[in-house]
């Protein structure tokens, strides 16, 4: 190493003994742009001799080549390892690195100071046992320096210190470090931060960093380092009730069953009474099994394999717990949200939630207020945008296993996918469970949706038709209606314009408003079909997303997608209704295909080319697929 530890020099052995028994401390740097938090972990590195001869000559030679020092050592190139973040000067990634001094192993996750990046930060931040707040000296506390502070409150992360950088550059000045310190703690009042250190420093030079530095005889705290040794590591995870979500039902052979993950809390020997969320079945721990051995006992954050005295039904996403100290089980949450994505947050889109090892369908409510990270006002919102704040409630399509994210990380924290493109788009941390959740329950019916086929003759089904306003879609769809009926079968058309006069009338085009419209529609659908009948959905149903939705309420063949594909300019050529020719004159706003996006389905059941098809030969196609499908007719 360039830096080269005494103890590695001296005596291997005893440095890797000492290096097994240190404690980790997991923490973030956070910050506004330019606020050098690369800069400071690249010093960390220098100075607790963690960089290697080649790594130094490396950065010795890019430092001349784009570095900002004007030919120094530009330490902030130790971590900016993506080409843009070069080019541009900004951490865009969040960068993990790993170094260790005397008395302790260190991860640091350097993460984004762009608002843009804000949902990296997050990503950074969810392991952390600490935070490294910088504060550009020149520039004082930042709208991005209130929410990254909001951020580690909300994530749970107690220790807090707040780096006031390149003090050199205003000549080591108390008056301003006072200044900063003081509106700080103002704000860190208002949310909650109980406690911080705050420590003036110069990551460049390394004054204060790991070294007391020359530049402020007037602070007499501790350095940057020493107050990252000195953290108390860990939490009361050890303490609290067992709690093991499953990764993994280990069935090697007949013979074995056993159910692998890592211990989030508590401890589990053989004997112990274990309760299984979210069935609630209860059972005995027959055998703990640690990599290859079986062990007496094991704690949290080891990872193994328990085998029951029971056959009781496990399966991956279920959590194993105490049976005395049970978790909660609910399908409706209040929840703090980050979102994360570019696409708004739309209420009523489904999403995928993902909680510890379990992922379930989700849909979200209007927010019930978002959050100015500046005032820290609860402001009235009908979505949330990328990097926006709030509180909403969140439904769940089946029970799962949690605690509140105040108790448990573990167990409280979740991410919400996007269904369609799989990009994670929220953060969020789990407040309570709805009451309603516990008190609303399915009513068991004896007459079912057999039955009701049985009596019809054929069996409930949903024919989706979308396209663009215009294309066709009520033409067909009517005409496919009066077939059927012809041929005896029981059917009803919703057409978009109808429901808009009662059911949706209170809805309008927004982005949010169609979204809405859908899950409505798709339920009155769903119902409907449950009653036997045949369900002509006419909308235009501009997203993938709801249209997704409407299919997932439906049992699997039962839903039938009809594309009605039609060109932009062939359905405002027909303009029957005039529509297009007021949204091309600014009349109309949020119309499909002019102003707003419609998104065509990828691989519907049916699709219907109307520059080749007449409306009187798709609907023909139409019914003779449904009429030819197996086991239409019961």
């Amino acid at each position: 190493m360039a830096h080269q530890s005494d103890l590695i020099a001296t005596d291997i052995d005893a440095y890797l003994k000492a290096h097994e028994t240190k404690s980790l401390l997991r923490f973030l740097t956070c910050g506004s742009v330019d606020d050098g938090k690369s800069t400071l972990i690249g010093r960390l590195l220098y100075d607790s001799k963690m960089i290697f001869e080649d790594q130094l000559a490396a950065l010795e030679a890019d430092s001349r080549r784009v570095g900002t020092q004007g030919g120094e050592i530009d330490f902030a190139l130790l971590v900016d390892g993506l080409a843009a973040e070069r080019e541009q000067g900004i951490t865009i990634d969040v960068a993990y690195r790993f170094f260790s001094t005397d008395r302790r192993k260190f991860i640091v996750a350097d993460t984004p100071g762009h608002e843009q990046y804000t949902r990296n930060m997050v990503t950074g931040a969810s392991t952390a046992d600490a935070a490294v707040i910088l504060i550009d000296a020149r520039r004082g506390v930042l709208t991005q320096t209130r929410r990254h502070s909001y951020l580690v409150r909300l994530l749970g992360i107690r220790h807090v210190v707040v780096a006031v950088n390149k003090m050199d550059l205003v000549d080591w000045s108390q008056e301003v470090f006072d200044h900063i310190v003081g509106e700080y703690r103002g704000f860190a009042a208002q949310i909650g931060l109980e406690a911080f250190e705050a420590i003036p420093m110069s990551a460049l030079r390394g004054e204060n960093v790991a070294e007391p530095g020359p530049g402020a005889p007037w602070y007499e705290g501790p350095t940057l380092l020493s107050w990252l040794e000195s953290v108390p590591v860990g939490d009361d995870a050890a303490e609290r009730a067992f709690r093991m979500p499953v990764q993994w039902v280990n069935r090697p052979n007949l013979d074995f069953r056993g159910f692998s993950g890592l211990i989030a809390a508590g401890a589990v020997r053989a004997g112990d009474r274990i309760r299984v969320a979210p069935s609630g079945r209860e059972s005995r721990v027959k055998q703990v099994i640690a990599g290859a051995s079986e062990v007496t006992e094991a704690q949290a954050g080891q990872s193994v394999t328990l085998t029951l005295e029971d056959e009781v039904d496990v399966s991956r996403g279920d959590v194993l717990a105490q049976a005395d100290a049970p978790v909660s089980v609910a399908d409706q949450f209040e929840a703090t949200l980050v979102w994360m994505d570019e696409a708004p947050m739309l209420p009523g889109r489904p999403y995928l939630l993902k909680l510890g090892t379990r992922t379930v369908a989700a849909s979200i409510t209007e927010p019930k207020y978002r959050v100015n990270v500046n005032t820290l006002e609860h402001l009235a919102a009908k979505r949330l945008d990328m990097n926006e704040i709030g509180v909403c409630n969140i439904s769940t399509d089946a029970p799962i296993a949690f605690e509140p994210y105040a108790d448990s990380r573990d167990l409280g924290g979740f991410i919400l996918i996007d269904r369609m493109t799989n990009r994670t788009v929220g953060a969020g941390m789990i407040h309570f469970a709805l009451r309603r959740s516990q008190n609303v329950h399915w009513q068991a019916l004896d007459v079912d949706r057999q039955a009701r086929a049985a009596l019809k003759g054929h069996r409930g089904r949903v024919v989706w038709f979308t396209g663009v306003s215009g294309s066709g879609k009520s033409t067909i769809a009517n005409m496919v209606e009066k077939k059927l009926h012809a041929m005896g079968r029981h059917t009803y058309l919703l057409d978009g314009d109808n429901i808009r006069h009662g059911l949706n009338r209170d809805l309008g085009f927004t982005d949010e408003d169609r979204v809405e419209n859908i899950r409505r529609v798709a339920e009155v659908a769903r119902l409907m079909a449950d009653a036997g009948l045949i369900v002509l959905v006419s909308f235009i149903s501009p997203f993938r997303a709801e249209r997704a939705l409407a299919r997932s309420l439906m049992p699997e063949g039962d839903f039938v997608e009809v594309h009605v594909d039609t060109p932009l300019e062939v359905a405002e050529a027909r303009d029957v209704k005039g529509l297009y020719a007021k949204a091309r004159a600014g009349e109309l706003k949020n119309f499909t295909g002019i102003d707003s996006p419609y998104e065509p389905p990828e691989t519907p059941e049916i699709r219907i080319d109307t520059t080749l098809v007449e409306a009187t030969e798709a609907a023909e196609t139409i019914t003779a697929w449904l009429e030819g499908e197996p086991d239409y007719i019961i």
